[in-house]
């Protein structure tokens, strides 16, 4: 397929020499995307990389702003990765979890913009967990925003995202759109079934409560009729205040909590010391927005199958 290319935008090009161009080999996700021969896309991370994967198939080139074990609330976007943005046929992003991303896309002229989060509707979890602030511009940006933006952990709302992104590949690709709305429907029956799973596998718990280290499961949680209890709301790595933390070893007595929840692309200190003092074990609860040789599984549904075995575990399911 031959994509027309687009000059790089004013505002990109003047970042660029603002940073100047010997930083172009900084650290970060290669997304360099042009002259592949197919629709190029650009995904702001894990999430979005495999939507767009699974939707666009053989005829879509995928790369990733954030790197496979990078903390995506973060990234700091780079020169070079805005060019790519620029070079690109779409970007693939969710606005309000990356603040560089947003900056980025904002300023580039990219023909098709697909933000997950108008996709589907969004619900405030976690902003304020035991009074402290959040320390990190991207938790900032998202209690600016009043809205949660982990919908991904949600099998429903993720389905309802896909099918967006399927006929945004359809309108900006129209000669392969019958294998986009094909290779869609097929993501969402899996994500369906796994809605099926997770809501047969938390039917009936010993406990409804669960203790992660930051908020990222509400949508989870709301779904499936269970209470997310965050140490340190949506900033994964900020440190909770020692009223929240005996907050939560007492809430953990009262309501037969068994663990606390840990993710992979951050510490697990934290997890480690509040579960030490309460006499709780420990576990990962993986947020996915990153797969690494951490994970338990390899894309994410197989993660999202472990996540649900934890779970009911930690609950005490049936």
């Amino acid at each position: 397929m031959n994509v027309r290319r687009r000059l790089i935008s004013a505002a990109a090009a003047a970042t660029v020499t603002a940073l100047g161009i010997a930083t172009l080999t900084a650290c970060g996700g290669d997304a360099t995307a042009a002259g592949t021969g197919r629709f190029d896309v650009v995904a702001s991370f894990y999430p979005m990389a495999f939507l767009a994967d699974r939707i666009g198939g053989n005829h879509v080139h995928v790369t990733s702003l954030t790197s496979p074990g990078q903390e995506p609330h973060d990234l700091e976007i780079s020169p070079k990765q805005i060019i790519g943005i620029e070079k690109s046929d779409a970007v693939l992003y969710l606005k309000n979890l990356q603040p560089s991303v947003d900056a980025a896309v904002a300023q580039s002229s990219v023909g098709t913009k697909i933000d997950a989060a108008s996709l589907t509707t969004l619900e405030q979890h976690g902003n304020e967990v035991g009074g402290h602030a959040a320390s990190h511009d991207t938790s900032k940006n998202e209690e600016a925003s009043g809205l949660d933006p982990h919908i991904w952990l949600d099998p429903v709302r993720y389905a309802q995202v896909a099918e967006g992104v399927g006929k945004a590949f359809e309108k900006a690709d129209p000669e392969h759109a019958a294998d986009y709305r094909k290779n869609t429907a097929a993501l969402v029956e899996q994500l369906d079934a796994l809605d099926t799973a997770f809501k047969d596998g938390l039917a009936r718990t010993r406990t409804k409560v669960f203790i992660t280290t930051h908020a990222a499961f509400g949508y989870l949680a709301e779904r499936y009729g269970l209470t997310e209890e965050a140490i340190n709301g949506l900033d994964p790595e900020s440190e909770p205040s020692a009223a929240r933390v005996k907050d939560l070893e007492t809430m953990a007595r009262a309501d037969g909590v068994s663990t606390v929840f840990y993710e992979t692309l951050v510490s697990d200190k934290t997890a480690r010391t509040i579960a030490a003092d309460a006499g709780l074990r420990t576990d990962v609860l993986d947020p996915i927005e990153g797969i690494t040789g951490k994970s338990r599984g390899k894309d994410y549904f197989a993660v999202q199958q472990a996540n649900l075995k934890a779970l009911r575990t930690a609950l005490g399911a049936e």
